[in-house]
């Protein structure tokens, strides 16, 4: 037996123990059930403050609890509410804390809890807390609304040290890449990548390579390359795309090679572009919830199309149509034609595979608009790929094997 190794009847002891141990943190003292040996287990004072915080959001009413996992009862005052969130964030990391401040949200309908100041500011910000607040917009009180701003700014700072700076690369050198040109004047040549396309035009006699034909960057140009148009479904359930979407709106805005616009749109439609110079501006300006109108949103963004071979229109919906379907294909068909480059997100976010109308998708895809759920993190590449002219279709292939 090494040093400090436990007898393997005491290390299978503690096993049992500590298996005991788990379960009753899941089942709870009510869930473990009379003769189960769970209920009598006994718990560390760490292990009873876990116990007790779960309890306060997964327990039920002690006439509902007759065995089985935890559901849900946190009845509670305001203070209450307060201690809790101070509490899971003591005991949970905060990818638990998330989760049970989702759940507390949700399956509980606490939504006083975001409507009040002091408990807003306990609550442990990200992404899905955004969305919820951002729902919420509406009903704020004037004493909270300056807070809800400032965990909307952490999500997003956050969120922008992530990503901003590698879609503003990305971008940058697909562009550089699309202005390419085979006849570069001498302070234009892009020297490494005409060595490597002329290696088999080596010369041993002059020691030298001879180039046959030069590969240089194209000036750079300080008018506007590309126009950007992001059409973003603000209906309830693509609360965490929003998010991204003016993030990102905010990152390519920022960019003098580009003109993007920002038109969000549920049964009305709302041109956010004037706000684009700060995303939680922007996030502010949506409405989450209502109704879904696509091809009226479609219309406004015809409108907007000035180059059309110049121009990418990102539409993000989960194609869930209220309005006319058979119009908005005849719409985006147009568009397609005139030789706008249309893409199709059905999510913008890291939540899984969404929920979509499988039957537009596939009508889009009869017309060669690629319809796809993207992660933010793919979102810089899709956007260089689509700048550089790449086939989308293979693009998603790859990125989804």
């Amino acid at each position: 037996m090494t040093a400090g190794a436990l007898p393997p009847a005491e290390a299978a002891s503690n096993t049992a123990t500590d298996r005991v141990r788990r379960w009753r943190l899941v089942l709870g003292g009510d869930g473990a059930g009379p003769g189960s040996g769970l209920a009598e287990a006994q718990l560390s004072e760490e292990d009873s403050g876990v116990d007790a915080v779960l309890a306060a959001l997964y327990d039920r009413p002690d006439e509902e609890a007759a065995g089985g996992p935890r559901s849900a009862n946190l009845g509670a005052s305001a203070p209450r509410v307060a201690r809790w969130l101070g509490d899971i964030r003591r005991y949970f990391p905060s990818t638990v804390v998330q989760v049970m401040q989702r759940d507390a949200v949700d399956r509980l309908g606490l939504t006083r809890m975001l409507l009040e100041k002091e408990l807003l500011s306990a609550v442990e910000p990200d992404v899905h807390l955004v969305g919820t607040l951002l729902s919420l917009n509406s009903v704020l009180p004037e004493e909270t609304k300056e807070t809800a701003r400032e965990v909307v700014r952490k999500v997003v700072g956050e969120l922008e040290e992530r990503l901003a700076e590698r879609t503003r690369a990305a971008i940058r050198g697909a562009l550089d890449k699309a202005s390419r040109t085979r006849r570069p004047r001498p302070g234009d040549v892009d020297w490494s990548r005409t060595i490597h396309a002329n290696l088999k035009h080596y010369s041993p006699q002059l020691r030298t390579i001879v180039p046959e034909k030069l590969i240089g960057f194209g000036r750079r140009q300080q008018a506007v390359q590309r126009d950007v148009i992001l059409a973003v479904d603000q209906s309830g359930s693509m609360a965490e795309s929003v998010v991204y979407s003016g993030l990102f709106g905010a990152v390519l805005a920022s960019m003098r090679a580009l003109k993007t616009s920002f038109v969000a749109f549920d049964t009305e439609v709302a041109d956010l572009t004037e706000h684009l110079a700060d995303p939680v501006d922007v996030l502010f300006g949506t409405q989450l919830g209502g109704g879904t109108d696509i091809n009226r949103a479609i219309a406004y963004c015809q409108g907007l199309v000035e180059r059309p071979e110049r121009t990418l229109l990102v539409l993000i919906s989960d194609l869930y149509e209220g309005g006319d379907e058979d119009e908005l294909l005849h719409r985006i068909a147009e568009l397609a034609g005139a030789g706008v480059q249309v893409v199709t997100l059905l999510a913008l976010s890291d939540s899984g595979a969404p929920s979509y109308d499988h039957e537009n998708a596939a009508a889009l895809a009869q017309l060669g608009i690629p319809a796809f759920a993207c992660t933010p993190d793919q979102f810089p590449d899709l956007m260089a790929a689509a700048i550089r002219g790449d086939d989308l279709q293979a693009w998603v292939a790859r990125e989804t094997s």
